[in-house]
């Protein structure tokens, strides 16, 4: 079923996960979706509705920590793993510091492990705080939930292209690049953006938030507002999905304003392509006819980089793009591991 909310629609996924049936019609659904707007909501996903209530619990009590204790896993100690915490106004978007706080975390990778090994950056073990304890598994958990979820998505979108369902788990996601964050806005301040305008960079990206609201997207209506509903996380797609749909899917702008009074959280896991993967536009008939593919699409992009016209490895577009949100650390890291 589908439903407005400010004009995305909510698609109950349920058949992704059972294997009915009404998956193809779930398909021609998220389809519509990722051709209008590149937003969407998700019910009938099946995630364990205690598991939401519980980290952003430990969220809070984390983020009300002295800002001394939480230095104590600064990003910085991360090293090329780029986990830990950063302040408010740590992270760039357009070279303008955000009002948000946040804890950077991706899969649990020992430091022996291959990519570690190899100096992959964004890979490695994870910088978890004493206090609150169980943040740590809490977080796990999630996460473990959010990429189930996400790689039923995919099986979706693949039904929506015309592919098989299997075709993004097979190409591009065998071995995911897996990130995610919790981030704190506090309430606004003089007008100041909680992350300015941007695009997502990989596949797909679930998102759950409080209450407080504050997220827009910005359609070819205008900029809307997109609320928080209970038991619906919110989806979009990233400059991945664009590149290799040719512009059919739209990988959307968005950004935060916190106007609530209140403390926001927002919980955004990102399901990407291997760190190896070189993605190509898919050989797909009946594209859109309005532009989205050209090479000159930056004009119109937030960065003014085209999605269309970049080539090489998705690990490669994602260090360049993470690298300006934090030029200080990247300069640190990033750069120090460059070949001279």
């Amino acid at each position: 079923r589908t439903g407005p909310v400010q004009s995305l629609p909510i698609i109950d996924v349920g058949a992704l996960l059972d294997g009915s049936p009404g998956r193809h019609g779930v398909g021609r659904q998220l389809d519509e979706a990722c051709r209008d707007t590149g937003f969407f909501g998700v019910c009938g996903h099946g995630v364990d509705p205690a598991l939401l209530p519980r980290l952003d619990a430990l969220a809070r009590r984390f983020f009300a920590r002295p800002e001394a204790d939480k230095a104590r896993i600064a990003m910085a100690r991360g090293g090329l793993a780029w986990r830990g915490w950063f302040p408010v106004g740590g992270e760039l978007t357009s070279g303008r510091p955000d009002r948000k706080e946040g804890l950077y975390v991706g899969r649990e990778l020992a430091p022996d492990h291959p990519a570690v090994v190899a100096g992959r950056p964004m890979h490695g073990p994870n910088l978890w705080p004493i206090d609150p304890a169980g943040l740590a598994a809490a977080t796990l958990e999630w996460m473990g939930a959010m990429e189930s979820l996400g790689q039923a998505l995919l099986c979706g979108l693949a039904l929506s292209l015309g592919l098989d369902e299997a075709w993004f788990r097979r190409e591009l996601t065998a071995d995911p690049t897996v990130l995610f964050r919790i981030f704190h806005y506090p309430p606004d301040h003089d007008g100041d953006w909680g992350v300015g305008e941007h695009t997502d960079y990989g596949l797909i990206t679930l998102l759950a938030q409080d209450d407080c609201g504050g997220l827009q997207v910005r359609t070819r209506r205008g900029w809307i507002d997109v609320p928080a509903m209970p038991d619906v996380f919110v989806v979009n797609i990233g400059d991945m999905l664009e590149r290799m749909t040719a512009g059919r899917y739209r990988s959307t702008p968005h950004r935060v304003r916190n106007v609530s009074g209140r403390d926001r959280l927002s919980f955004p896991f990102f399901l990407d392509p291997s760190w190896d993967a070189v993605v190509r536009p898919l050989p797909l008939g009946g594209g859109r006819t309005d532009g989205r593919g050209r090479s000159d699409d930056g004009v119109d992009r937030w960065d003014g980089a085209s999605v269309h016209d970049w080539q090489g490895r998705y690990g490669d577009y994602l260090s360049a793009k993470v690298a300006r949100v934090f030029p200080e650390l990247a300069q640190a890291t990033l750069d120090r591991d460059r070949p001279a």
